[in-house]
């Protein structure tokens, strides 16, 4: 299932939807060539707090994506290039924050896909309160433990669990459909173009 998502646009996906689960477009990837899909590892903070990111760490599976809640908060980073390289060196796929980052060239570096409302410098606290895999909401997004995320550089998707197979496979024959009448509609070069627009333009 995952392999075939790693495969998806999040256009399609947005497509399969409806459009519902778009997160979002302030949170954005610190490099464009990003894509990423997995199963989100939740994680709820407290202003300016970021301790829990390191519980969800540790909690993590190879190919998880930590979707974090940091109620889009701008003065404190949830994470470091070091707190990067941790997922990183763990298997984690990204980070989805609603929140901002900070040291974000030692990150594209690295080569750690980050997808935040922006960067700071200054960093956050440990001081507690964070909790991991509970519901969350995500750039106007409700997230639950185990839901599945697509992210590239036009936006933020969310899949609930419950319909991960129905929409891949929706999104899917989306993308066959595009390609079929992108062909249909340039087959002959402009006598097809006019004949599609007369075909869809009433």
């Amino acid at each position: 299932m995952i392999k075939r998502l790693q495969q998806l646009p999040t256009t399609a996906v947005s497509d399969a939807t409806g459009g519902h689960t778009n997160v979002n477009h302030a949170i954005k990837p610190l490099d464009s060539a990003w894509h990423i899909a997995g199963r989100a590892v939740t994680v709820r903070l407290p202003d300016g707090e970021n301790g829990a990111v390191l519980e969800a760490i540790k909690g993590a599976t190879h190919g998880d994506i930590l979707v974090i809640d940091a109620k889009g908060n701008t003065n404190r980073a949830v994470a470091g290039d070091f707190v990067a390289s941790l997922a990183k060196g763990v298997g984690i796929a990204g980070f989805i924050v609603d929140g901002v980052i900070r040291d974000s060239q030692a990150m594209i570096a690295m080569g750690f896909p980050v997808f935040s409302r922006g960067t700071t410098v200054a960093a956050g606290v440990k001081n507690g309160g964070g909790q991991v895999n509970v519901p969350v909401a995500i750039g106007g997004v409700s997230v639950q433990p185990g839901d599945y995320i697509v992210a590239d550089a036009d936006g933020v998707a969310v899949i609930a669990q419950a319909d991960i197979a129905h929409i891949i496979a929706k999104a899917e024959d989306k993308i066959l459909k595009d390609e079929a009448r992108e062909q249909q509609a340039h087959a002959n070069g402009e006598a097809s173009i006019r004949a599609y627009l007369d075909k869809v333009v009433k």
